[in-house]
């Protein structure tokens, strides 16, 4: 699933393209996926701001779109301002005053969703959702009252409660990075400074490099490029690898439901 470094990169490489423009079309022929498009007809982009993993398209008449990536989407945004032929697995087309972008995604999980501005109460994953990490509102004192707490915390991380964004390539870099256990509860003071920290140099990072570009290719830049970030990856997908730290091997096991990857040397439980 894309996260915060891959939707940020999206966000970027969009407003260029969307900001100021008025949205001529919506084409799609999945009106439950993609709910409420139609009141985008004639409104302009004001602004594409983003949570969490959500892009949120700002427009006028106190509207929002909401949009979420899931497992595969993405946009493409085509050299000449159109498309000579449909991007692969397009689901979504906005027909701009002056050009066209593209959202694919190949297995159909993500959604678009117009509301009234700031209306995102019934999306729990938003209203629930913990501060920006590359934000001054992701504050160590209140991350360490967090992390203090948890039972185990990578789900920690995952629920987006005590900080928003971390998906589960950059909790397992962020937690080697911090040299803490996928496993560990309730941190110390010094354990969560540490990962506060590492979660935000490596979220910094992998935003700079433009994400991360797995084996499967699902996530690219809307250019069509790749991330790099997966060249700097210490842990995730590299089991077996040795430590670049330790010169350990890499594990792989399944916690909360997803693979997790750690260093058993530096990562001690």
């Amino acid at each position: 699933m894309p996260e915060l470094p891959e939707v940020e990169t999206t966000r970027r490489m969009l407003e260029p393209v969307l900001l100021g423009r008025v949205v001529r079309d919506v084409l799609h022929t999945d009106p439950q996926r993609y709910r409420n498009t139609e009141a985008m007809l004639g409104k302009q982009i004001l602004k594409l701001e983003r949570r969490g993993k959500y892009l949120i398209f700002r427009l006028d008449d106190g509207l929002d779109c909401l949009v979420h990536l899931k497992m595969t989407g993405g946009f493409r945004i085509p050299n000449d301002k159109k498309f000579l032929e449909p991007p692969r697995f397009e689901r979504l087309r906005l027909v701009l005053h002056d050009g066209e972008v593209s959202y694919v995604d190949s297995r159909r999980f993500g959604f678009w969703e117009i509301v009234p501005s700031n209306q995102w109460q019934h999306i729990k994953a938003l209203s629930e959702m913990g501060p920006e990490p590359l934000s001054s509102d992701f504050k160590l004192k209140d991350f360490q009252t967090a992390m203090s707490r948890v039972s185990r915390v990578k789900p920690a991380l995952l629920s987006q409660k005590p900080v928003a964004g971390v998906g589960n390539i950059y909790a397992d870099e962020s937690l080697w990075l911090a040299k803490i256990h996928p496993e560990a509860s309730k941190l110390s003071a010094a354990a969560a400074k540490r990962l506060h920290a590492a979660i935000i140099e490596v979220m910094a990072r992998a935003v700079e490099v433009g994400g991360s570009t797995l084996s499967d290719n699902s996530y690219q830049q809307p250019s069509g490029e790749s991330g790099y970030f997966q060249l700097e990856h210490h842990v995730y997908d590299r089991t077996g690898a040795a430590c670049s730290r330790c010169g350990a091997e890499i594990l792989k096991y399944t916690l909360a439901g997803r693979g997790t990857h750690y260093c058993p040397d530096c990562q001690r439980k």
